[in-house]
């Protein structure tokens, strides 16, 4: 079945590329197109996409916001922050609302469609700037939360791995583990951190302090 996709974007011209990008595409389908938050959050929960296509800087209710909303009422919604914007606050931020990929609005057309591909398939896709970034402040922030201190040095591995876009059996290949044991660690660094996403277990560990 095809991929359906909602964007979000309030720049009309955006919006009609993508929407001529997702149509265009095999295996893609545009469930909508929206202008700003607050249609989204009316739009979205009628059209029950698989993935968002979500712009940050939104007249009104930001795209983070509208991020946490929607994560509440469709919890098993994927979002992709699609953006200009390449700080470390404004990444976060995203993440911790619940989006489960990060894009510049530079990437190209093939690369963008294939990061929704992974999206949907369960993958955390980032630009690979954006993944460094994440990747650096990993290695530069000691986390000293209770929860954070009780994970294992195999499951901080695991997460460094997860910010740096691998899949599953890509962690399991260079971990020397299977892909059975990966999903035994997620789930309990999700337990451990209290989330219930990839992105949200790297920024929980990144972030969260006493």
């Amino acid at each position: 079945m095809a991929i359906s996709v909602t964007i979000v974007e309030d720049d009309a011209l955006v919006r009609e590329n993508l929407v001529q990008l997702v149509e265009g595409a095999a295996g893609f389908r545009c469930a909508g197109a929206c202008a700003d938050s607050e249609q989204a959050l009316q739009d979205i929960p009628r059209q029950a996409p698989d993935v968002v296509l979500m712009d940050i800087n939104l007249p009104g209710i930001s795209g983070v916001e509208c991020v946490r909303r929607l994560k509440k009422l469709l919890p098993q919604l994927q979002v992709m922050m699609l953006t200009v914007y390449e700080d470390s606050d404004k990444v976060f931020a995203a993440l911790e609302a619940g989006a489960g990929g990060y894009l510049l609005k530079r990437t190209p057309s093939d690369e963008l469609l294939e990061a929704v591909r992974e999206l949907h398939q369960g993958g955390a896709p980032m630009s690979s700037y954006i993944a460094r970034k994440v990747v650096q402040s990993f290695q530069q922030r000691a986390p000293s939360a209770p929860e954070a201190a009780r994970l294992s040095p195999r499951e901080e591995e695991l997460l460094r791995h997860v910010a740096s876009g691998y899949h599953n059996k890509e962690i399991a290949d260079q971990l020397n583990i299977s892909v059975e044991t990966v999903r035994v660690h997620l789930r309990n660094i999700y337990e451990k951190l209290h989330v219930n996403s990839r992105s949200q277990a790297v920024v929980r560990f990144l972030t969260k302090k006493q």
